[in-house]
């Protein structure tokens, strides 16, 4: 049996012995993962799902340590194949509070290399700076441009469930979501590159990253995600890096940031 009880934080170890007297399973899913550790499982989704195999240690220890419950293990175990498990995993986990990535990371015993890719990962990973309405670092002629085929297509493979909302704060209605759905009943990824471009259609000139930065943000999506598709997979095109302004200079791009750390874009 599982009883979801909101509580702070400071509570959760008086309220899980309480509970264990009485045969209760506590579970701690206090808020949302942190923006970094959402954009780092998004970021490796598909190495994830095909290096990791959650049946049996990893879905067992997240239970033990409350971050999934039995209808989460039930329904994680239901799938057909190992990737659609772990696939599954991962849309769950963001969801499940802010120390489930740290929970995540301790249930890979038995795949200490993809634990420590994660890490790696976390340690790089590129925070949002502030910026009213657009993402800091990029040029206005680059926000106001429309994505490619092929940076919609990197945008379906980040994006996990939230791309429906994502894709009716663009305006889109459900109707569009249904038929993408229906042309593309077993392909996730294929139904959110129809939608995108469905949406590219419609709103031509309008379907810019600055339009789709707003979506992202109004869905409650990691807004990130733009940044890698802006700069490609080459991680001197945007990387926080200790150099200098000549150095950014010398790559054709801009230089700015505080505390040592810059950034630099190659166009």
């Amino acid at each position: 049996m599982v009883l979801l009880v909101s509580v702070p934080s400071q509570s959760g170890f008086r309220l899980q012995g309480f509970l264990f007297r009485f045969g209760l399973r506590y579970v701690c899913a206090d808020g949302e993962m942190e923006a970094r550790d959402k954009q780092v499982l998004r970021s490796l989704r598909l190495d994830l799902g095909a290096e990791v195999l959650v049946d049996g240690l990893v879905l067992q220890y997240l239970y033990q340590e409350g971050v999934l419950t039995e209808h989460h293990v039930q329904e994680i175990k239901a799938q057909a194949t190992g990737l659609r498990k772990t696939m599954l995993l991962l849309d769950i986990l963001p969801s499940r509070g802010p120390k489930a990535f740290d929970a995540f990371l301790d249930s890979l015993q038995e795949f200490p290399w993809v634990r420590e890719k994660l890490e790696k990962a976390r340690e790089e990973a590129v925070t949002e700076l502030p910026a009213d309405d657009g993402i800091a670092g990029i040029p206005p002629h680059v926000l106001n441009s429309s994505p490619s085929d092929r940076q919609i297509n990197q945008l379906a493979q980040r994006l996990g469930p939230e791309w429906e909302p994502v894709v009716l704060s663009l305006g889109m209605s459900q109707t569009d979501i249904y038929r993408c759905k229906a042309n593309h009943p077993h392909n996730v990824q294929s139904q959110m590159v129809e939608a995108f471009i469905r949406w590219r259609q419609r709103f031509g000139k309008e379907a810019t990253f600055q339009s789709l930065h707003r979506g992202l943000r109004t869905a409650d999506a990691d807004p990130s995600v733009l940044q890698h598709l802006i700069c490609g997979n080459d991680a001197a095109a945007f990387h926080p890096l200790r150099v200098c302004p000549q150095f950014a200079r010398a790559k054709g791009g801009y230089f700015f940031g505080g505390g040592g750390s810059v950034c630099v874009f190659s166009f």
